[in-house]
């Protein structure tokens, strides 16, 4: 007997493993579930076509069939709501599929597991194997993984994409992020500083559309960094199991202390430091990092090339649209950006001037729902294809075209020419 319900107890199980907070763990398994549901009314999706006498007596029809074996190597920070986006449509799509959870926090694969087979899912159809590199290695060389999912860190997929390409697999590779929010002189402050922080610092900064970069156009910015600065000392920071906890540790030591490597690096390099995380004790066990807020930051300097992954905003000032613009469309990475504006003109103007794969309009964290699909542009996608939604079908399927003719056995002769229409 579970101690609570299984969508409960999955979340219980990742809050400790990965130490985000239980309010946000139960978020994620909601919107893992989505895509579940979404699965199961795929029969809809794998329907062909059919062209009945495309010639004299002859019919053409499509028809979509499962790869075989198909695995996904996903991370750390989304344990439960990731490796859903992957297995359920591969499962439903009549592929079996193998598992590699990050070796981190591997509890929630491990119960989904569980519950699969408690489901009636035959042995063998769902695996989970633990490892690291040489688990990975293994799946991208076999010659029975069809198709190969990974979630990950930019380096990390380009590497899962070229060798598994290499060994002739499918390979969708969702790499990592700099994902800017825009915000415009006629945006309302208020609303904005509340996204900001909320894209910022949910999660502790530890997912791929987080918001890590505000960008203020014109003279809004003195005011949108006083509200955010005004925001932070009612962020809860805390153990994830604590109920009024609202951002919890970062994973590992190693990962907080680079993360708060960025805050000094933006101070060397002549940013202005704002709110300093590093200055927060928290009672309980944990890495812990306070929200940390840098203005004045410039595109070259370290906090804005990389991709911290850490509760650390940074505040870029410009004076146009036009140099925000550039500004985004400029940086190797491509996963998601958001503008917050009253002008339905402009926003409608910038989803066609930007470029990234996921665009929200007054949204802070424009991850889609589960009938669209997930994934980027540039540094933070290899690979053809994104995450779930209808990408998902024609990743774990492949096309079959079926030319059928019944003729009369009289009339069949030799035709040495060109097949014709007609």
């Amino acid at each position: 007997m579970l101690p609570h319900p299984p969508r409960e107890h999955s979340a219980w199980l990742l809050t400790p493993d990965h130490g985000k907070v239980l309010s946000d763990a139960m978020g994620e398994v909601a919107r893992g579930l989505e895509v579940v549901e979404y699965a199961c009314g795929i029969p809809t999706l794998l329907k062909g076509d059919f062209s009945e006498q495309a010639s004299s007596g002859i019919d053409v029809y499509s028809i979509r069939q499962p790869l075989g074996v198909v695995a996904g190597i996903t991370p750390f920070n989304f344990p439960a709501m990731v490796p859903m986006w992957m297995w359920a449509p591969a499962l439903a799509c009549g592929n079996c599929f193998i598992l590699k959870p990050s070796e981190k926090d591997p509890s929630a694969s491990l119960f989904v597991a569980e519950l699969l087979k408690e489901a009636g899912v035959p042995d063998g159809v769902f695996s989970v194997v633990n490892g690291d590199k040489i688990a990975v290695d293994r799946l991208l060389e076999h010659p029975n993984v069809g198709a190969v999912s990974f979630v990950g860190s930019t380096p990390i997929a380009q590497y899962i994409y070229a060798n598994g390409t290499k060994h002739g697999k499918r390979v969708q590779a969702l790499g990592g992020a700099k994902n800017h929010m825009i915000v415009l002189p006629d945006a309302d402050v208020d609303m904005a500083a509340d996204a900001a922080v909320s894209a910022a610092y949910g999660s502790a900064g530890e997912r791929c559309m987080a918001i890590s970069a505000v960008v203020t156009v014109g003279d809004i910015a003195d005011s949108l960094i006083a509200a955010i600065q005004d925001r932070l000392p009612n962020v809860k920071v805390g153990p994830g199991l604590e109920p009024d906890s609202e951002m919890g540790p970062l994973i590992t030591r190693d990962h907080r202390d680079k993360v708060a490597s960025y805050i000094e690096q933006g101070a060397e390099q002549g940013a202005k430091i704002v709110a300093d995380g590093r200055e927060l004790e928290v009672d309980g066990d944990g890495f812990f990092l306070g929200a940390s807020l840098i203005d004045n930051v410039t595109p070259e300097m370290d906090c804005y090339q990389d991709e911290i992954f850490g509760p650390v905003l940074a505040v870029v000032r410009t004076d146009t649209y036009e140099e925000a613009v550039s500004l985004v469309n400029e940086n190797r990475y491509g996963n998601g950006t958001a503008i917050f504006t009253r002008d339905g003109g402009v926003a409608r103007q910038f989803q066609f001037d930007v470029n990234a794969g996921m665009v929200g309009i007054n949204v802070p964290i424009p991850v889609p729902v589960a009938y669209y699909s997930f994934g980027g542009w540039k540094a933070s996608l290899f690979g053809d294809s994104h995450a779930y939604g209808p990408d998902s079908i024609h990743f774990y399927t492949r096309g079959k075209v079926v030319t059928s003719r019944w003729p009369d056995p009289a009339t069949s002769k030799v035709d040495l020419g060109f097949p014709q229409t007609r």
